[in-house]
């Protein structure tokens, strides 16, 4: 099997939503790849783009969910946005908070004053979602950026995957500011580089691994930092998405699930795979061979991302419809 991924870095840098959990429910073996890191003496750390919720919120669900956690153990957009404040402002400054408590919290603890309207003295806006933001509040953040103060955006995923669907996420508010103040906020979360680092550093990580389950703040990021990457196919990406995905998007690693994180690395590696034989041939891909359709994803993803543009994936092969490759898109 060779060297596991465990044995190659000293930190797991866990997505959670679609990694970790789905919904109400673990990810099937998330406990236990969890444990099995921390027997080996490897570094776990919760990393989630939600600023509405305090790391010992976010380590209670998930130990409700099965898979124990400690409030230490998580990285938050929001604690990643007040650092960038702190970075920036003088000790007590005023900023105006878009968010919930959690996030008026994180701004306290590194020696800020946070404050729901804005006065001539406020010297920044860190926004972060919250289900009870209102126009009123959106209005107050417009008057202080208009005014010069620091605008700082926990992230800004424009969707967030709900029990009914997709709703707008944090990054839906954000455009609205955008718009209404034609100004652009530095921003916290992944996949910008804030929270990535204020990760590993919490995690005292020398070589962090990253994994998640999407490509354009989980991998993007990963990217980003200069971090490696694993993407897992329990979320949002599909085949599709990562065969098709960018030079600043495209995983070290693929895998189903989490629990690959007890698995060889070369395995998991895109790359020419045994038993499948996969070539480009005048723009379209032509499959041959058997054996596991994950490892003809991972040789498939070797073929097209060497291709100097978009390939035609409709080959017939039993396994590409296996992995939802034959369909239009």
């Amino acid at each position: 099997m060779g060297e596991r991924l465990l044995d190659l870095y000293d930190a797991l840098l866990l997505d959670l939503d679609g990694t970790v959990y789905r919904g109400k429910q673990a990810v099937e073996g998330a406990a236990g790849a969890v444990e099995a890191a921390r027997d080996h003496g490897t570094t776990v750390r919760f990393v989630t783009n939600n600023a509405s919720r305090s790391p010992r919120d976010v380590a209670a669900h998930l130990t409700e969910l099965g898979v124990s956690a400690e409030p230490a153990e998580v990285s938050t957009s929001a604690q990643a946005g007040a650092a960038v404040l702190a970075e920036r402002l003088d000790g007590g400054s005023e900023v105006l908070v878009l968010g919930t408590a959690a996030l008026a919290a994180e701004v306290t603890a590194v020696g800020l004053k946070p404050v729901r309207e804005a006065t001539s003295t406020t010297r920044a806006v860190v926004q972060g979602l919250s289900p009870d933001l209102a126009w009123r509040d959106l209005a107050e953040a417009a008057v202080a950026i208009r005014g010069g103060a620091l605008w700082v955006a926990c992230n800004v995923d424009v969707t967030l995957p709900a029990e009914r669907g997709l709703l707008p996420g944090n990054g839906a508010l954000v455009h609205a500011l955008r718009v209404a103040t034609d100004r652009e906020p530095v921003v916290a979360g992944k996949p910008a580089t804030p929270l990535m680092a204020e990760s590993v550093r919490s995690a005292g990580a020398v070589k962090p691994l990253v994994v998640g389950d999407r490509l354009d703040t989980d991998i993007e990021g990963a990217a980003n930092a200069d971090l490696d990457s694993l993407l897992v196919l329990t979320g949002v990406c599909t085949p599709h998405d990562v065969l098709t995905a960018g030079p600043g998007s495209r995983p070290t690693y693929l895998a189903a699930d989490i629990t690959a994180v007890t698995q060889g690395a070369d395995a998991l590696r895109p790359g020419p795979k045994s038993g499948w034989d996969v070539r480009a041939d005048g723009g379209k891909v032509r499959v041959s061979g058997d054996g596991d359709p994950l490892d003809l994803l991972r040789a498939l993803c070797a073929v097209s991302w060497a291709a100097d543009g978009p390939l035609d994936l409709g080959d017939d092969h039993p396994a590409m419809e296996t992995l939802g490759l034959t369909d239009p898109r």
